[in-house]
């Protein structure tokens, strides 16, 4: 059985990073890839990709069957805005799991949300997606993405058993054409795919990452919260 490395792996924190300064592109000016709203930020954060991130994902949907493409639900995320998402799971989890200690709790939380202080989505190198036709009609993966594994019944891991034989056969579409893009995936969650983060790096053997945390200049005018 292939190993589950989670984001709260101390390997994955051990990952040196040197930041290569590539800068966040706006995917919904790339018209090549459709970008979905529904996780639609104020200032348009969610729609940011590092460039060379963006362009991978032009090489790996070349890989797509004509007719079906990505589509684009979150890239970047501001680090204040991880902080509360995994605080806000891990507050659920300790309500589930009263005997629990804290590194248990942050290592389940780490299974649906990253620990802020590693997460691929601050680097601008982690995207969200799934497949949908020229129409933007998703194609079945097995779960809703962004489903909790209490909410799917474990069908968010990319290999788990009991989705149908149509959602396993886009899993597998998906990871070729990510795959030959550079891209990883975090095996707890069939939507998530990232290139140039910490964990990418550590899966891939490279020497260091390529993409750190990155504020972009709307989140540093942003007031506290």
């Amino acid at each position: 059985m292939t190993e589950v490395i989670l984001l709260s792996d101390p390997r994955v924190s051990g990952v040196r990073v040197t930041d290569n300064g590539e800068p966040l592109a706006d995917a919904r000016d790339a018209t090549w890839l459709r970008v979905d709203g529904r996780k639609a930020d104020a200032d348009g954060s969610y729609a940011h990709l590092r460039t060379d991130v963006l362009s991978r994902l032009l090489l790996a949907q070349r890989q797509l069957p004509d007719g079906i493409g990505f589509l684009l639900v979150e890239g970047y995320r501001p680090p204040g805005l991880q902080r509360r998402y995994f605080d806000r799971y891990a507050t659920g989890l300790r309500a589930a799991h009263p005997d629990a200690s804290p590194e248990r709790i942050r290592e389940l939380a780490s299974a649906y949300i990253s620990p802020p202080e590693v997460a691929p989505h601050v680097s601008g190198g982690a995207v969200d997606l799934t497949l949908c036709t020229e129409d933007g009609t998703e194609l079945p993966l097995g779960s809703e993405l962004n489903a909790t594994p209490e909410e799917s019944a474990g069908r968010c891991r990319t290999a788990a058993p009991g989705i149908t034989a149509e959602a396993r056969a886009n899993r597998e579409l998906m990871d070729r054409a990510l795959t030959a893009g550079g891209f990883v995936n975090y095996p707890t969650e069939w939507w998530h795919w990232s290139y140039g983060d910490r964990y990418w790096a550590l899966l891939t053997g490279a020497p260091s990452a390529l993409y750190g945390p990155v504020t972009r200049a709307a989140d540093r005018s942003a007031p506290p919260s």
